[in-house]
């Protein structure tokens, strides 16, 4: 490799003022992406985990103990990225959007100092070399705002892909400056020279960073393990000429490269198959898989031409059989067979293919991703050598002018992704566009229904969750949607059959075992509930949810210790939970011990300010403890949240009356009486006040 000719202060000025366009043109595509909901996984990787929640600690955060299914799981980089978000900006959805187009407008500059150092070596310089700068920029505006990259970049916990694309690009970008840097030290400069001394210690450095940037990539995404492979491969393609002497050079710099493959391993094993949601174990087959990234492959190339549809969720369907995809196997085979031709005789193109296979092939070839046979975010880093290929075919044949296709393109795809963005604005639009893309997916029916429950349009919901049933009648989470569709709709006993059926497809399903306690125990079924309630908590250790509700019903049964026990440790795994802060202050008020009660429905309230029945017990609490003026307060509050609360106006009756202030006690209680007629304890107290108030 040649050292670049030092650049001369208005070169340095195109770069920069080339590099700062393409953070405009970024910006412009993805301004609208800011307000989008968390959906989907993000749901787990991060609204709910608890690894990255208020007081965190590195430890907790680099190896979190989650469910090894989790996108962020086994990728420590990737959850820390999270973690800080959550420091900086809580859960506020618009900081992890920025994070994300941070990354990737990172990712894009440091493709764009790639492109354009790599266009300006031998094998490439004598035809694309005067045309550099514009190239990259092209290359990289097309690539930033290309549609197919939405949902790397606006799906917050596809962070992963961007996050893991921009070490990627680190590593090769920090190793061209390295080996630039020591041409300079042997060549340009004078041997032994200080300025040569240097270039080497540059070089070191160099060197050191895109180590340092390979091992974050491996802690980010399994895709990274590729890298080392595409690093020799530059090396040999654009500076030395031979793997051989690729070696003898900076053999010590590959093994410390392949080191990292260690820390991959490692985090890799760590998820035992990610859940059981890829490697061999898992229920899809190798050969089934395989097949269907035939199919797979060739559809991202046609996307990366035409990205339409675009589809946020493809599902777990396989392919049947070789006779379904045979053409697009015979096409993938001889794009696979000409790349190792190339290798040995057109090194350029031949490392343009294996940087298209090679960043492909962790999750799509023989190795099953079980949770989704197909994804359009696994194209994010792969899509930049089609848009280079792409652009320095048309530059080879249309000269300068291809400068003005490749412009104008990158200016539709960005109002393209502007338009793909407005899908994610809510997670009801967004499910809704892939049900009608994509009808026979199930588990889009499935988030499709949870969407509409999310909008009270339960009728609708219920008809998607039946069709996710039929679509997977062996999957147990429609059941469970359907269950708690029905169960608003106060229709008990279907609900109660849903879960019980989620429960036969998945015994392990705590959630279901919840709320499953819940439909029973709405139906006066204590000890019913009693048991599923207690299974959810062996099942799932950490459900706050259901170590509340199992505080509620020790709490029925007399054993108040319990109560006690399961309530403070409800609170204790979600501090933000109200009816855990309920539930223990109900256990507490039991156990007499009131000022603690007092703080739990006080925290129950402040977290739920709708939350009627704390109010009531607040105003209980309070007046137990003499302070009558804020019970009043209290209960006051109760009924301007449930008008028709029996018992607090009751009770704020019975405080009126210790005050003296009879008049408001007796039309407190004539409400009362008109409310429950049938009461004649009411009847008889009212009729006691109006004779007093003679």
């Amino acid at each position: 490799m040649n050292a670049p000719p030092p650049l001369s202060i208005p070169a340095r000025r195109a770069i920069w003022l080339a590099a700062g366009s393409l953070v405009l043109v970024a910006l412009a595509a993805y301004h609208n992406s800011f307000t989008g909901p968390f959906v989907f996984d993000d749901l787990p990787g991060i609204v709910e985990n608890p690894s990255i929640r208020p007081g965190w600690s590195l430890g907790g955060v680099l190896a979190p103990g989650l469910d090894g299914g989790l996108t962020v799981s086994g990728r420590p980089l990737v959850n820390l990225s999270l973690a800080l978000n959550q420091s900086l900006g809580g859960e506020s959805v618009r900081g992890y959007h920025l994070v994300n187009l941070f990354i990737h407008v990172l990712a894009g500059l440091t493709l764009f100092g790639l492109t354009r150092r790599t266009l300006l070596q031998p094998p490439l310089s004598a035809r694309f070399g005067p045309a550099a700068l514009p190239l990259a920029v092209v290359v990289v505006a097309a690539w930033l705002l290309h549609p197919l990259q939405t949902e790397a970049v606006t799906y917050v916990v596809q962070r992963a892909e961007s996050l893991m694309a921009l070490c990627y690009l680190l590593t090769l970008y920090c190793f061209v400056r390295a080996v630039e840097s020591e041409s300079s030290s042997g060549g340009l400069r004078p041997p032994g020279s200080e300025t040569a001394v240097i270039d080497r210690r540059y070089s070191k450095t160099w060197f050191v960073w895109s180590f340092l940037a390979c091992l974050l990539g491996m802690a980010s995404k399994e895709v990274m393990v590729s890298a080392p492979l595409i690093v020799l491969l530059y090396d040999r393609t654009f500076v030395v000429g031979s793997y051989r002497e690729a070696w003898r050079r900076r053999g010590l710099y590959y093994s410390g490269l392949a080191a990292t493959w260690l820390l991959l391993a490692w985090l890799v094993a760590g998820t035992t198959g990610r859940g059981g949601t890829a490697g061999f174990g898992t229920t899809v087959g190798a050969w089934p898989y395989l097949l269907t990234q035939c199919q797979a492959i060739l559809h991202y190339l046609w996307l990366a031409v035409w990205p339409d549809p675009l589809v946020f969720d493809y599902g777990t369907a396989t392919v049947g059989g070789l006779g379904e995809v045979w053409p697009q196997a015979l096409l993938l085979v001889a794009l696979a067979a000409g790349t190792g031709v190339a290798l040995v005789r057109r090194p350029v193109w031949g490392f343009a293919g294996a940087w298209f296979f090679l960043v492909l092939a962790p999750s799509s070839s023989v190795v099953p991703v079980a949770s989704q046979t197909m994804a359009e975010h696994r194209m994010y880093l792969p899509l930049a050598m089609v848009v280079a290929v792409a652009v320095a075919g048309l530059y080879a044949w249309l000269g300068r002018r291809s400068l003005v296709v490749c412009g104008a393109l990158a200016v539709i795809w960005g109002g393209l992704t502007m338009q793909r963005n407005a899908d994610y604005g809510s997670e009801l639009g967004l499910w809704a566009d892939t049900v009608a893309k994509r009808p026979a997916n199930g588990r889009a029916h499935n988030n499709l229904g949870k969407a509409l429950v999310a909008a009270n349009r339960l009728d609708e919901a219920q008809l998607h969750y039946k069709e996710a049933i039929r679509l997977q009648p062996g999957v147990p989470e429609p059941h469970y949607n359907l269950g708690l569709a029905l169960a608003r709709r106060n229709r008990r006993g279907e609900a109660i059959h849903q879960y019980e059926e989620a429960l036969r497809l998945q015994p392990s399903y705590a959630e279901a075992h919840n709320n499953l306690g819940n439909a029973l125990l709405a139906g006066g079924r204590l000890e019913e509930a009693t048991v599923h309630y207690e299974e959810a908590v062996r099942l799932k250790p950490g459900f706050a949810e259901a170590h509340s509700n199992l505080a509620n019903v020790r709490l029925e049964q007399g054993r108040g210790g319990e109560a006690l026990q399961q309530g403070e440790e409800a609170v204790r795994l979600d501090p933000r939970y109200a009816e855990a802060h309920y539930n223990l202050g109900n256990a507490l008020a039991q156990a007499r011990r009131l000022p603690e009660a007092l703080v739990q429905y006080e925290e129950a309230l402040r977290l739920k300010p709708d939350h009627a029945d704390a109010a009531n017990n607040l105003g209980n609490i309070r007046a137990e403890l003499g302070r009558l003026p804020e019970a009043i307060t209290a209960y006051e509050r109760a009924l301007q949240l449930d008008p028709g609360y029996p018992d607090a106006r009751h009770n704020l009756a019975r405080v009126l009356i210790h005050l003296g202030r009879l008049p408001e006690a007796i039309a407190r209680y004539r409400q009362l009486a008109a409310a429950r007629p049938d009461d004649t304890a009411i009847r008889s107290e009212l009729a006691e006040l109006q004779t007093l108030a003679r």
